[in-house]
């Protein structure tokens, strides 16, 4: 394969490929902040085939100095991956019930360990019932897969470059981004210089992503373009990820700021902004 698929499947082009000779590697990656794992909901059903995977134990590292959610270490990753049944060069589709949020970040981890066929389902397990897509229930077993790589294929940013980067993108929701409110972190602001634009303004009131013009034009607003130096953060590195996929649908290639706002405020001589 030339380079990365387009990040996005829909619900009809997904139940083709289950009737497929080999379909993709299917992960569940269903997740909210400050809910229960989604394996019990995994259980009650799912799309057919598609393995549990939990965002606490694979798809980050414990909570410290890099923050809530740090990227996971390399050896768990891959474990993980392989345990769901990711192999190299078999297609990969990525889903959640949390607006892409969870599974963007499967998404962004499998791309930056090198894997380029993984897409993540537009509208989620959502869309997905609604569409009238085949509902499987019960535990899965999954054949484990022989997933192998290092990462480094998508840009990283790390706290000591965020406040030299041209356009910081702050994807929380506005009214923590200007410190109004912070229900999960100790401090409130943003990082000095970046601009806001919230997860949800990706997504139609439906939960599905907006057309690419719509999008390119979202971002265009605070200048992220095509060409110019962006990275994106969130609370903890998860959400930013949806960011990060919506500015690669609008042509943007933009770093993660993995450590994003709660391990910005680790240091208390980092500078802080509100408003």
């Amino acid at each position: 394969m030339s380079g990365p698929v387009h990040p996005l499947i829909d619900t009809a082009e997904l139940r083709a490929l289950l009737d497929a000779e080999q379909a993709p590697t299917l992960l569940d990656v269903r997740y909210r902040l400050g809910g229960p794992p989604g394996a019990a909901e995994h259980e009650a059903g799912h799309v057919p085939g598609a393995a549990y995977v939990d965002m606490d134990s694979a798809l980050a590292a414990p909570p410290g100095a890099g923050g809530r959610h740090p990227l996971p270490d390399t050896a768990t990753f891959l474990a993980a991956m392989r345990a769901a049944g990711v192999s190299n060069g078999r297609p990969v589709v990525v889903y959640d019930d949390w607006s892409g949020h969870a599974a963007a970040r499967a998404w962004w981890l499998l791309r930056h360990h090198g894997v380029e066929d993984v897409r993540l389902l537009d509208g989620g397990w959502s869309a997905w019932v609604a569409d009238g897509g085949p509902v499987e229930t019960g535990r899965v077993v999954t054949e484990p897969g022989d997933l192998e790589g290092s990462p480094g294929a998508m840009p990283v940013v790390e706290a000591d470059g965020v406040l030299d980067v041209g356009v910081l993108v702050d994807a929380r929701a506005g009214e923590r981004y200007r410190g109004e409110v912070e229900p999960v972190d100790p401090v409130a602001g943003h990082v000095p210089g970046a601009v806001n634009v919230p997860t949800s303004l990706n997504l139609t009131a439906e939960g599905r992503f907006r057309p690419v013009p719509e999008l390119r034009e979202l971002y265009a607003g605070v200048g992220a373009v095509p060409g110019a130096d962006v990275a994106a953060y969130c609370g903890s590195g998860v959400t930013a990820c949806l960011d990060v996929l919506a500015l690669e649908l609008a042509g943007v290639r933009a770093a993660l700021y993995p450590g994003s706002w709660s391990g910005w405020i680790t240091d208390s001589t980092r500078p802080v902004a509100r408003g």
